[in-house]
């Protein structure tokens, strides 16, 4: 039986999963855009623009559903407008995988938390993620794993580009870290869990160090051989509602379950290994 992929909200984190996934797979992506729609179909992606697509056929297909769609003020927006759809279809799907956000532990001022960690977000982001995650688990038969994925990183979104061009700020508070993950380690711990299956579980998607923001800035200038950035104190930095919201919560994140349990090694243990390598691709492109 062919195997179908089909993602919602098929961005940076589900095209890199659909890089690792064999050439037998067929792979549907929604986007908003037709230049988007473009780009992936020239990825070897079939596009689907959604909302305004008819989605009963892509997931009549399916056997596997990546979820990536991030909540809005109606909710989840696959549930909100194929809920009773995909219901009807739970049997049907080998796995799916919901993209979440390790902000649904909230603040732990500076302490590990785990998957096992009671979830007490301390953001609206954070309170719509956990309400989707458990509006996805209340789906009767569907093999749901969830990934509850650290800030972001690789190819086009890294600290490179603002320490460059004089942007980049180092904003001190005190006790903060946070955790983070290359994109192509998201990738491999994605496809790992749809090579070994278990419907119910939760991974978190980290690095091994999680560090200080203000020190992945001077680490990626040194790298540049440029001058690090002036720290500021955050208490008086002029910043964003929404640069400020980031540091609201401070905490490390432990991966040891995508370790022993999807046997994932990481490429990118820390940031100071993601960073040489995106650079390397950098100057070598």
């Amino acid at each position: 039986m062919e195997k179908t992929l089909l993602s919602f909200g098929h961005g940076y984190s589900a095209r890199a999963l659909a890089r690792l996934l064999p050439d037998d797979w067929r792979v549907i992506g929604t986007t908003r855009s037709e230049d988007k729609a473009v780009a992936l179909m020239q990825a070897g992606t079939e596009p689907r623009i959604w909302p305004g697509a008819d989605m009963i056929p892509a997931l009549d297909a399916a056997t596997h559903l990546l979820l990536s769609a991030a909540p809005d003020e109606n909710g989840d927006p696959v549930l909100a407008a194929l809920h009773d759809e995909i219901t009807a279809r739970a049997g049907q799907f080998t796995w799916v995988g919901y993209l979440s956000t390790t902000g649904v532990y909230g603040d732990h001022q500076g302490d590990w938390v785990d998957e096992s960690t009671p979830l007490t977000p301390a953001t609206k982001r954070g309170i719509a993620r956990v309400q989707a995650e458990a509006a996805w688990s209340a789906i009767p038969d569907l093999p749901l794993h969830i990934f509850r994925l650290a800030g972001i990183y690789g190819p086009g979104r890294g600290p490179f580009a603002k320490v460059r061009n004089g942007t980049a700020r180092r904003i001190i508070k005190q006790g903060q870290v946070f955790s983070r993950t290359h994109v192509a380690d998201i990738a491999r711990v994605l496809m790992a869990s749809i090579n070994r299956p278990n419907p119910g579980a939760a991974y978190n998607v980290c690095d091994n160090d999680p560090a200080p923001p203000e020190d992945v800035i001077a680490y990626a200038a040194e790298l540049l051989g440029l001058p690090v950035p002036e720290a500021e104190d955050f208490a008086t930095a002029d910043m964003t509602p929404m640069a400020r919201s980031f540091y609201a919560e401070s905490k490390k994140v432990r991966n040891d379950r995508i370790k022993d349990e999807l046997r994932v090694e990481l490429l990118y243990p820390d940031y100071r290994s993601g960073l040489k390598a995106l650079l390397a691709q950098d100057l070598s492109s």
